[in-house]
């Protein structure tokens, strides 16, 4: 219960900051060619935190989960370890992503001209 809250707020703060932006859509387009590439920037490194966090609060119940499972039943062992490091894998390929997208923001800045 206590989780879903947490989750709740800073879903709710996340919402109130994306519709809060607007606000700043107002600079002269010679300021925010500038700021863009620093905001690309900092929004990557915000998007691998976010990805990074939300993976590893995955992988720790998944793997919860898995050892619980064999611990109930030590005979699936094999189908619960297989079933387990897939998802794992397919968990960390969506940080894998967000950081593909990171690096092609910092590097290779599409906002620049």
């Amino acid at each position: 219960m206590r989780t879903s809250r947490l989750v709740l707020s800073l879903m709710s703060v996340f919402v109130l900051v994306g519709l809060a932006t607007p606000a700043y859509a107002q600079e002269a387009a010679a300021a925010a060619s500038g700021s863009a590439a620093q905001w690309s920037i900092i929004t990557a490194g915000f998007a691998l935190a976010i990805a990074a966090f939300g993976a590893a609060l995955g992988q720790g119940k998944a793997v919860a989960s898995a050892a619980e499972a064999i611990a109930r039943n030590p005979g699936a062992a094999g189908e619960i370890r297989g079933a387990l490091i897939l998802g794992l894998v397919l968990i960390e390929s969506l940080v894998i992503y967000v950081l593909l997208i990171s690096l092609i923001l910092f590097f290779l800045n599409p906002f620049v001209g």
